[in-house]
């Protein structure tokens, strides 16, 4: 089914774009269960976008509980190969203000409670995951975000942690050690269940505040960082508006072969209901 080239992970407000035509709603079955929640396709300058809050309507599923599985496995089976993701996160650097835009090149995991990989139960792959985010992908945002007007920050570390609470002051100053840029919650396991199912994957990470570390600035509140979050809704349209236009191009990068070698398992040995399963995933690799 190719109902979509492009899939936009983030907020509500997303997706209430102006000139977003032939707005449908799908609800795509997955073998891991619903996605976050409906998702909406409509044409943005000529190029079917699909958008999927991911925390549900009304922001009602926390980070730990995002059925990011069945969010990736749907966009893959409507057809996506590029997805934007867009997210608050913390600024881990004095350069990084809140409000400015970083579009990472790379992740640290500190989650410890989410399901990460489509395999396993019979099924072992191994994906080479050393550039997490999607490096064409990346720069294509990168100059639509500049050209948004954006105050854009080209690469940079993204520490990724479970949630739902917010750092410690110890654990901020930790990860500013690492030489970590931004801190969120939502990045992975999504960058990493993207490379598994060959789509290009890369964030829109806007900075809502300076987490716990800075002594000069207010500790981050959930009000914070919505309301700040809020503000870049007009900035993130933008930069999507332009970025979409630029997507119809096929695709030069690995992402779209990351399991051409990855598969380990005979496949004699996968069984059948996997197989079954993950064909959308797997099938041009194991019959």
């Amino acid at each position: 089914m190719n109902e979509a080239k492009i899939g936009v992970i983030g907020g509500s407000g997303l997706y209430e774009m102006e000139g977003l035509a032939d707005i449908k709603e799908v609800r795509p079955k997955t073998p891991f269960g619903d996605p976050s929640d409906a998702i909406t396709i409509g044409g943005l300058g000529g190029v079917r976008v699909a958008f999927l809050p991911r925390h549900g309507r009304g922001h009602r599923i926390s980070p730990t509980e995002i059925p990011a599985r069945a969010n990736i496995y749907a966009l893959k089976s409507l057809g996506v190969e590029w997805i934007i993701s867009v997210s608050a996160v913390g600024s881990l650097k004095e350069n990084i203000h809140p409000l400015d835009l970083v579009i990472p090149d790379q992740i640290i995991d500190r989650t410890k409670s989410r399901v990460n990989t489509f395999f396993g139960g019979g099924l072992v792959a191994h994906v080479a995951f050393c550039d997490p985010f999607c490096p064409d992908l990346s720069q294509i945002l990168f100059q639509a975000a500049t050209e948004a007007g954006a105050k854009v920050h080209k690469g940079g570390t993204y520490l990724a942690m479970e949630g739902p609470f917010f750092s410690t002051r110890a654990e901020s100053n930790l990860y500013r050690s690492w030489g970590a840029s931004v801190i969120g919650m939502t990045a992975l396991p999504e960058a990493k269940l993207a490379r598994e199912a060959e789509i290009c994957y890369a964030t829109l990470a806007f900075a809502t505040d300076y987490d716990c570390w800075h002594e000069a600035e207010e500790s981050v509140t959930i009000e914070m960082a919505l309301a700040n979050l809020a503000k870049n809704v007009g900035t993130a349209k933008r930069i999507l508006r332009i970025a979409s236009a630029r997507l119809s191009q096929e695709r030069s990068c690995s992402c779209a072969q990351a399991l051409q070698n990855a598969i380990i398992t005979a496949p004699e040995k996968i069984p059948e209901e996997m197989k079954r399963d993950l064909k959308l995933l797997i099938g041009k690799y194991v019959k």
